[in-house]
């Protein structure tokens, strides 16, 4: 087995086919049929169906440690060829959506200009789907909300940002400016799925409040989450990043002063550590929100805003 019947394996379950994965490899189809045939002897089990061209299921299984492994290679040649502060390679990064629209283009220009040889590869998500991503090796790090408990994850908060019910200006909520907690006891809101980071915050706020929480929905999305009240169907509890500075309309950020902040956090697998090109991003991220994050509305940055919240 070597890294070039893994990569083939991989690039056939990522394009579909032999030929495709060929072109994709700047190879010929017969390499790749005796890539995949070297790799199934070895193993001892059909990898690829031919017939139907699709994976078996022992083909995925193998692809998605194949990924992982092949994410090392990639990790041990960045931090061999990053010298000092020439810095090259690739790091994986997530994202949750609210924080990518206003962080990422900046992040991506000041890498440009400080690490030109860094290639990121963004991937968007909810904390629940990147978390996992992140302890499966398939992202090197993820910008997530917290709460997050798992002792195999390095934790590192960015800054916290304020929540704030949000609703169109038809909705009755609408007529407040700022509403006590209490009066939102069995009110239907349109709310984030049990479990998930954002629900578990929300329900802690309730329980110390003494209320129920009534879901008129469950959807798992901030952006869709305002998206939805916006265009009238009910009203959410978001932060504030969900509102863009530049956006405006029939609606209205209602103050809920008993709502704890939401912190954002870096967060990466503790062993191995960060390849050279994820540190460096880091430190772009901390030095942006250092000296930006200020610009942001309902934005918080600096430890003085971060350790009082408890985010356990």
């Amino acid at each position: 087995m070597d890294v070039r019947q893994l990569s083939t394996l991989v690039a056939v379950a990522d394009h579909g086919t032999f030929s495709a994965a060929a072109r994709a490899l700047f190879t010929v189809q017969s390499n790749v049929s005796a890539h995949i045939a070297r790799l199934e002897k070895e193993l001892g089990v059909t990898l690829v169906d031919r017939q139907h061209g699709k994976l078996t299921d022992e083909g995925a299984r193998v692809v998605e440690r194949a990924r992982r492994v092949l994410n090392e290679v990639d990790d041990i040649v960045a931090d061999v060829a990053s010298r000092d502060a020439d810095i090259s390679g690739q790091t994986r990064l997530g994202v949750i959506g609210t924080t990518a629209r206003w962080l990422v283009p900046q992040m991506l220009g000041r890498l440009g200009t400080e690490h030109p040889g860094v290639r990121t590869v963004i991937q968007e998500g909810a904390t629940s789907t990147l978390i996992p991503n992140v302890l499966s090796g398939h992202l090197n790090a993820a910008l997530v909300h917290l709460p997050i408990d798992d002792p195999e994850l390095v934790i590192e908060p960015l800054f916290a940002e304020d929540l704030f019910l949000l609703a169109s200006s038809s909705h009755p909520l609408a007529a407040h400016e700022t509403i006590p907690l209490r009066d939102l006891d069995q009110v239907p809101l349109l709310l984030p799925p049990m479990g998930s980071a954002l629900r578990k915050v929300l329900e802690r706020a309730a329980a110390a409040a003494d209320i129920t929480l009534r879901a008129q929905a469950e959807i798992d999305g901030v952006r869709l989450l305002a998206s939805l009240a916006f265009d009238g169907f009910g009203a959410t509890v978001v932060p504030a990043t969900a509102v863009p500075n530049w956006l405006t309309g029939a609606f209205r950020m209602i103050s809920v002063p008993e709502l704890p902040r939401r912190v954002v956090a870096f967060v990466r697998r503790r062993r191995p550590g960060p390849n050279a090109p994820t540190q460096a991003t880091l430190e772009v991220l901390q030095a942006l929100i250092a000296e930006r994050g200020h610009l942001q509305a309902g934005v918080h940055p600096g430890t003085s805003a971060i350790n009082p919240l408890r985010t356990d």
